[in-house]
Formats: structure tokens, C-alpha cells, sequence
């Protein structure tokens, strides 16, 4: 029956604790389906949920009008509806970018904002320090913070969580951004607010600093006497690092942030998915504990299972998480929004020549030595599974490190003939053989070198002397040199091996792509001919599309998905192909 057909009640959803339009009737919920693919199921079969803004209104007011829809909500939607239509044709006011304002930082900053930053500044007063700032690289997430600890009256004292190559940056920066402000409430010139680079693990006694800094590693060793400190902000820089909420890491963040003296909860990345778009859930539980529902409701709403156990995002789900996490908690500017003086960045995939004698001779002894040891876990008595897994992953780093090093004469070619027109030069890479290969073959040119394990002034000696022109080449390692450091003064970079990561990469490219760089960037990402290359590039397009749908709201073609199985196969396929090996 026609008078059957359905309800509509203004409801508080208890998922997503967001105001909500509820859909009751089994032909009512099939028709919103179809008007409205952002909406989610109810508590039944019969019961849809239907987002509050205005392009979801709209095709509900048009349902209304040509069914026997019963409004129960009959006032609130009366209003809603009728702001509804007259926002019709401009859905950009939808975006809570839109209706940033340019808000100007407290007395105790020291520096000067540009526009985008201003609005920056905006969107964490007016999220009350709880949000997740995920500009691009380069846009200046730091000194916004800052501004923000500056700007809010009981911002301090704050925690700065951080990976340990930027502490020092931490430091230096609130030395350059920031003012004292004295017990009484007057700004003290010249001098910055006490800070304090955590750098042992130790319990000890804290002495009274306005900002404290330390790294994710020495977190969990340090929580108990951080929670005396009544620490007021939490900032958790490079915060896709509490990716897994399974991790002592996120444990200890956790733990500090649901201190009942923390207010704010600041999370910065430009990266804040690496490989699969179920790691924003534990992010955005720190920053808004049940924004996204438990995690088995967000993966239950939101995901599917692969076959490796992995939740990845359903790709008719990417927008409406996208649009929930710009609505309630995420701030996302990408440099070609917000500086139109900045030049483009240009990818290139490059197929250069291997020594394939060599590598298959390293498949050969990577799979003699991955069936012995599989052979060795099965013989023992305790967790054989686990131990063959471990096995597994060895194997596949083996193969990675065996291309990388099939590759080196001819990326040293490549990076050559690049420095011969009087071009500096980035290169990354992953494994500390690699690198050293690279520094070596490439001594004639006077590298600088970025590693792990570095001091911070040896460090920052090797980045101020590629700044300067005291050499025109740096090797870096992709997980030593991708955060934290500034190399605008080079505008190609050369990737001579690949990370199963596409964050990593956009991060590294972003050393070079970022505020004051003047030239189009050159991304060249070097594959070897006969190698599993190919295979780690398709796994870095598929990764990367389900980020840019969720990040950025883009799409791009899907090919190919990780799998370990399928590299294991492929080596042993080749092996099986080439008996001489």
C-alpha cells in the first residue's frame, strides 16, 4: 500500500554521534539507496541513515514530494529542507573549508602566517584543538600548530609527539615561532618558551617545561612520568604512525589522551594513510574518541576483508568517509589549492636495464635458503607457522635487496647523466647496502648522505651542505630522509629503489616539493627490466588509489593488489624458467 510507503524522523545516530535523517520502510530504504549512496543501514533491515547536508536533503525533499514519505521530524525538516534549496547550485558551502576564516595568532607567536595558514589556525579554534591537520608536505603543518599553542589561552604545557630525526626541528622552530609568556601574562621579547627533548628512557623526575618533545619509540618507557606533567595538548606529529592500534605506541598515546587534563588533541600528517584506508580509524579515535564508531562497526559499514585478513575501504565507501572526515575532523589543502606559485610535480617511470645473471642467481640462493628454513621451522616443536611467516618476509626482503643491487650501474648511469647538466640530484633508497653502493659509485660527485642512525648534527651537516651547493647529489634512505627535512633547492628526485609504501614515496618526493621550491618537480621512479620491480609498482598504484579516494576524493585506474604468495610464485617461476641459475 502507497500510504505504507515509509517515515522520516530526525535522529542522533549512535555510529557515527552525528544528527541524522532515519528512513524507515522497506520501499522507502530501497528508493534512498539509490538517491543517496552516502547513506548507511540502521539498526534493521528496513532502516537507512541519511547524512545531514544539503545535496542528501535534496533528494530526500524530491522523494517527499512524489511519495506518501510521513515527516515525523516535521518542524526540523521544514527548516532544513527550505536551506536545502535555497543552497541549491552551490555545493561548495558544504565544505567546512569554505568557511574558514583568516584568524590572526595570539601575541606570544613570533612569526607571520600566510593566507592558507591563517585558515589553518581557523579550523583548529574552531575544532577546539581537536582535529587532524592533513595539508601536503611542505604547506607549513608545523608552524600552524604553533600558532595554534600560541593563539589558545590554556594550550601549554604541551607534548609533542614526533619521530626522532625531527625533534631537533621541533625545537628549533618553537625557538623561532614562539614567545615566553611569564606567570603574570605578559610576553617576555626575545626569549622562546622552555622546552625539552626527551631523549632517555629512564623514569625520572620531569622538570616544568612549557613544551615537551619525544619520539614514538621512547613513549611507552616514559608514559608514567608524563602523566604528572598535566599536559594540556597533545601533538602527535607524523600520526600515522599510530596506525595499528596493536602497538605500545598508540597504547601510550592513548593512555596520555584520555588524561583528564589533556584538551586538545592535534594529529599532523600529509600522510595519514600509508597502505590501507582502514588506518585512519585509530587515528581518528585518538583525536575524537567515536567519531568513527567502534572498529568493528567502521569496518563493518565502511570495509571488506582481503584475503591476507587486511580491512580495505569498499570503493563505493571512499567518498562518504572522505566527506565524513572533512566534515567533523580533518583539514586537507594540497599545494596546488592553496600556492599557485608553486610549480608542478611530474612523475616518471623509468624501465632501465638490470644485470639479470645476478639477480637470478640471488633468486636461487633466496629460495635454497627461504626451503631450508621453512624446512627447519616444520621440524621444531613450537609455533612452526609463525616462524615460516617470519621466513616468508626475510625471502621477500631478499629479493627487494637482490633488484636494488641488480639496478646499481645502471642508476648510477641515470643519475649521471643528470648531474651532467649541472642538475642537483636527490636519490633514495631503501636498504643500507644500497645506499652504500650508491655513495661509493657515486663518490666522483661528492655525495651527501642520509642515514639511519645518524646524530642530528650530522645529519643536519649533510642537508645544510646539499642546501648550500657544497655538493649537488644526496643519498638518502627512504625511511631516514622522507620526514622532517627540507631539500627545495633540488628540483629532481630518483628513486632507485621502491618502498611497498606509496606514502613514503610522496613523502620523500615532497623533501624537494614543497614552500619556497620555484622549478616543476621531477619524480623518476627507476624499475629493472627482468626484476619484480613492475609487481611493487602495481601494488603502489592500487595502494595509492584507495589514499587518493579517501584523502583527496580522486580515483585512478586499479592494477594489481600486494600479495606475498604472488611474489614467492613469480620467484619460483623464474627460477623454473631459467635452469642455469
Amino acid at each position: 500500500m502507497m500510504r505504507d510507503f515509509g517515515t522520516l524522523e530526525y535522529v542522533r545516530d549512535r555510529y557515527s554521534q552525528t544528527w541524522s535523517w532515519k528512513v524507515t520502510g522497506p520501499r522507502a530504504v530501497r528508493m534512498v539507496s539509490q538517491l543517496v549512496p552516502q547513506s548507511w543501514c540502521g539498526d534493521g533491515p528496513d532502516e537507512a541513515i541519511v547524512p545531514d547536508d544539503a545535496g542528501s536533503i535534496r533528494q530526500l525533499k524530491w522523494m517527499a514530494e512524489r511519495y506518501p514519505l510521513e515527516v515525523v521530524s516535521a518542524a526540523v525538516w521544514k527548516r532544513r529542507a527550505a536551506s536545502a534549496s535555497r543552497r541549491r547550485g552551490r555545493a561548495s558551502r558544504d565544505d567546512p573549508r569554505e568557511r574558514l576564516g583568516r584568524a590572526k595568532p595570539g601575541p606570544q607567536f613570533s612569526g607571520d602566517l600566510l593566507k592558507f595558514q591563517e585558515r589553518g589556525l581557523d579550523f583548529l579554534i574552531k575544532s577546539s584543538g581537536n582535529a587532524l591537520l592533513a595539508d601536503e608536505m611542505g604547506l607549513g603543518k608545523t608552524v600552524q600548530t604553533l600558532a595554534y599553542l600560541a593563539t589558545e589561552k590554556r594550550a601549554l604545557p604541551a607534548l609533542v609527539v614526533a619521530p626522532l630525526v625531527t625533534l631537533t626541528n621541533w625545537q628549533r622552530e618553537i625557538g623561532k615561532f614562539m614567545r615566553k609568556k611569564s606567570r603574570n601574562g605578559r610576553i617576555v621579547p626575545g626569549e622562546p618558551p622552555s622546552s625539552a627533548i626527551i631523549r632517555r628512557g629512564r623514569q625520572e623526575e620531569m622538570p616544568a617545561r612549557d613544551i615537551y618533545i619525544v619520539n614514538y619509540e621512547l613513549l611507552d618507557k616514559r608514559v608514567d612520568d608524563l602523566s604528572e606533567l598535566g599536559i594540556r595538548t597533545l601533538v602527535c606529529d607524523e600520526v600515522q604512525n599510530l596506525r595499528s592500534k596493536s602497538t605500545k605506541k598508540y597504547a601510550a598515546v592513548r593512555r596520555l589522551s584520555d588524561l583528564p587534563t589533556v584538551e586538545h588533541r592535534i594529529g599532523l600528517s600529509g600522510t595519514p594513510i600509508y597502505n590501507r584506508g582502514s588506518e585512519i580509524w585509530p587515528i581518528v579515535d585518538i583525536l575524537k574518541p567515536g567519531l568513527l564508531g567502534s572498529f568493528a562497526e567502521f569496518c563493518d559499514y565502511y570495509c571488506y576483508v582481503n584475503g591476507r585478513g587486511k580491512a580495505i575501504v569498499l570503493e563505493n565507501k571512499r567518498e562518504p568517509l572522505r566527506r565524513d572526515l572533512q566534515k567533523h575532523v580533518m583539514l586537507r589543502r594540497r599545494k596546488a589549492d592553496v600556492l599557485g606559485e608553486l610549480k608542478d610535480k611530474v612523475r616518471y617511470k623509468e624501465f632501465i636495464d638490470a644485470d639479470t645473471e645476478y639477480y637470478m642467481r640471488e633468486l636461487g640462493r633466496i629460495w635454497d635458503k627461504l626451503e631450508a628454513e621453512k624446512g627447519a621451522a616444520s621440524a621444531g616443536r613450537s609455533a612452526p607457522g609463525a616462524e615460516i611467516h617470519t621466513a616468508i618476509q626475510r625471502a621477500i626482503q631478499r629479493e627487494r635487496q637482490a633488484a636494488g643491487a641488480a639496478k646499481i650501474p645502471h642508476v648510477v648511469n641515470f643519475v649521471s647523466n643528470v648531474m651532467e647538466i649541472e642538475e642537483s640530484v636527490v636519490v633514495f633508497c631503501h636498504h643500507r647496502a644500497i645506499h652504500a653502493m650508491l655513495c661509493e659509485q657515486l663518490a666522483s660527485f661528492s655525495p651527501a648522505s642520509i642515514i639511519g642512525g645518524q646524530s642530528d648534527s650530522a645529519r643536519q651537516d649533510a642537508i645544510d651542505t646539499f642546501q648550500s651547493g657544497g655538493t649537488r647529489l644526496m643519498v638518502a634512505g627512504l625511511r631516514a630522509g622522507n620526514v622532517g627535512i627540507n631539500l627545495n633547492t633540488s628540483r629532481y628526485v630518483v628513486f632507485a629503489e621502491l618502498d611497498w609504501s606509496p606514502a613514503i614515496h610522496r613523502q620523500a618526493e615532497d623533501r624537494l616539493h614543497r614552500i619556497g621550491q620555484k622549478n616543476t618537480v621531477f619524480a623518476y621512479y627507476l624499475i629493472g627490466n627482468g626484476t619484480l620491480d613492475g609487481h611493487v609498482a602495481n601494488v603502489l598504484v592500487d595502494k595509492g588509489n584507495e589514499i587518493d579516494a579517501i584523502i583527496d576524493g580522486e580515483t585512478g585506474e586499479s592494477r594489481g593488489s600486494e600479495s606475498a604468495g604472488l611474489i614467492l610464485a613469480q620467484i619460483r617461476d623464474r627460477l623454473g624458467s631459467h635452469p642455469a641459475a
